[in-house]
């Protein structure tokens, strides 16, 4: 069978049923960047991949890559699986969310090695029981946040997106990419102080400290990196909670 052998460390986003036995793997791996790949009789009860192509697995793969659009997994060895996370509800929707988001966004094969270590650490946090906040949204937020800045469309925080004022910053503008000041502000909606520190914060800080915020910023903060993300990368995320 003609074709290349490809070798690479992947996290397992989805997981769909094909066929009688098989399975569709939408993976994000270190070296390539999304993968689509088929596993063939994976569903088998004695297939030798067992349940390891279960999403938020990450996986050492070997996978044969055709002519098709997807590789053919030939062997897959855990790296970790995250047990206690599917143990969890609030950490189980946080990871699935997660990965909604990396397969939303990041559709490149293009390697994009900080993307793929954020995913990593995020889905190690939710597996920590010693990490009470990692499921929280604040976390979640911040994950999005650090997500759309090694994906290329971070927004403008340090001064106004439209005039490069860096002072009486009153609100955000998805279409303009970011804060925006008071002379600038038709079209935006309100962003509070808080949560523009908020966001500030989180890109400063390790994604396990992420910064604490009341309800009403947080849903500031969610708004903002959505439409930044739906005007400048046309990609719509499910809701963070």
């Amino acid at each position: 069978m003609a074709g290349t052998t490809v070798k690479t460390e992947a996290v397992v986003l989805r997981s769909i049923r094909y066929g009688e036995a098989d399975r569709i793997l939408h993976l994000y791996s270190k070296s390539r960047g999304r993968i689509g790949a088929i596993a063939k009789g994976a569903r088998k009860p004695r297939s030798r991949f067992g349940g390891r192509l279960e999403p938020f697995f990450r996986l050492d793969l070997m996978l044969h890559e055709g002519r098709s659009d997807l590789m053919t997994v030939t062997s897959a060895t855990t790296v970790d699986g995250y047990p206690r996370l599917r143990s969890s509800g609030a950490a189980l929707t946080a990871g699935a969310r997660a990965c909604d988001a990396v397969l939303r966004l990041l559709d490149s094969e293009e390697p994009n090695p900080p993307a793929y270590n954020l995913l990593c650490r995020y889905l190690a946090l939710l597996d920590d029981p010693a990490e009470p906040r990692a499921a929280a949204l604040e976390t979640a937020l911040s994950f999005r946040i650090k997500l759309a800045l090694v994906a290329g469309f971070a927004p403008e925080l340090a001064s106004c997106a439209r005039c490069g004022e860096a002072d009486h910053l009153v609100g955000f503008s998805g279409a303009a990419g970011g804060v925006v000041c008071s002379g600038c502000e038709a079209g935006a909606f309100t962003l509070d102080e808080e949560a523009h520190r908020f966001m500030v914060g989180s890109l400063a800080s390790p994604l396990g400290e992420a910064p604490e915020a009341e309800p009403r910023a947080l849903r500031q903060v969610e708004r903002a990196v959505g439409e930044t993300l739906e005007h400048h990368a046309h990609v719509q995320l499910r809701a963070a909670a």
